[in-house]
């Protein structure tokens, strides 16, 4: 069963409209879909209206992915299966929604002192109706010239520990779980290898993460080397936390994943995606 429980549309910072991701998804022969646009549930929601009135096997399941903070780290938590109109979750998108206008506007004055001036509104033109994110920002850079790519943008001014990287408008991590778990959704931390952080570092983030009622951790995200998979196998075993998998899709590339992941490649561990396995 090829299952994807972590993928991204034009709502937040991927390439395709939440329709052409589900389409997608079908001609792949992904079985169960989960869209998880940072901190909205715009794509979802336009994808499931499209779900409603076409014809297809995918089974496509509610999600997002909120940012949060734990110990000086900006941590990506995914929310599976949420209710996305429970006053829980309206909270929380709301919050989040202020949260990504006060950084906007940080991260364009941080800009400004560099001498990019009208980052803001530039970034804001290339968001539209999406989520206002740092990939905004490095695309009004390539258009003003300022940078070669957006790769370069994040290299020099956006990326971890640069100019724009702004954190502290984001939620404590406690904060964000309760809020999906309130929902009626699964907390799972999204690429937990991708924080750097020391094992026992890990491990502390892990146990407090449990503690605010969370439940699952991602195994597989996008392309991994297997030993790392298998690391991730281990805690979840340690810590008796669910596995989820996804491939984290934005848009085709050369080095990304492509959408769906064999589930049948981590039989005898409690996936997240067993909870939906019963007929819709």
């Amino acid at each position: 069963m090829l299952i994807d429980f972590h993928t991204h549309t034009s709502a937040s910072d991927g390439a395709l409209d939440p329709c052409e991701l589900l389409a997608r998804a079908r001609s792949a022969g992904v079985d169960v879909l989960a869209i998880t646009d940072h901190d909205t549930v715009a794509g979802y929601e336009a994808a499931a209206a499209y779900h409603t009135h076409s014809a297809g096997g995918t089974r496509l399941i509610p999600g997002v992915e909120l940012s949060c903070q734990w110990s000086g780290t900006t941590i990506h938590i995914l929310g599976i299966g949420i209710v996305c109109e429970h006053p829980a979750m309206r909270e929380a998108l709301l919050h989040m929604a202020q949260a990504r206008q006060q950084r906007g506007k940080a991260i364009a004055a941080r800009l400004a002192a560099r001498g990019f001036d009208g980052a803001l509104q530039g970034a804001l033109a290339q968001a539209g109706s999406s989520q206002l994110g740092r990939p905004h920002f490095a695309a009004w850079m390539v258009a003003q010239g300022h940078v070669r790519n957006e790769n370069e943008a994040f290299d020099r001014y956006l990326g971890q520990g640069k100019t724009g990287d702004v954190k502290a408008f984001w939620p404590q991590m406690a904060e964000v779980v309760g809020w999906i778990v309130a929902s009626g959704g699964a907390a799972v931390v999204a690429h937990p290898l991708k924080y750097r952080f020391t094992g026992m570092k890990l491990r502390r983030m892990i146990v407090d993460f449990e503690a605010a009622g969370g439940s699952g951790i991602e195994v597989l995200s996008g392309s991994q080397p297997r030993d790392q998979v298998d690391h991730l196998l281990r805690l979840a075993s340690e810590y008796g936390l669910e596995i989820s998998v996804g491939s984290d899709f934005h848009r085709d590339s050369t080095y990304g994943a492509g959408l769906g992941v064999e589930s049948a490649h981590f039989e005898g561990v409690r996936g997240v995606w067993e909870r939906w396995l019963v007929p819709a």
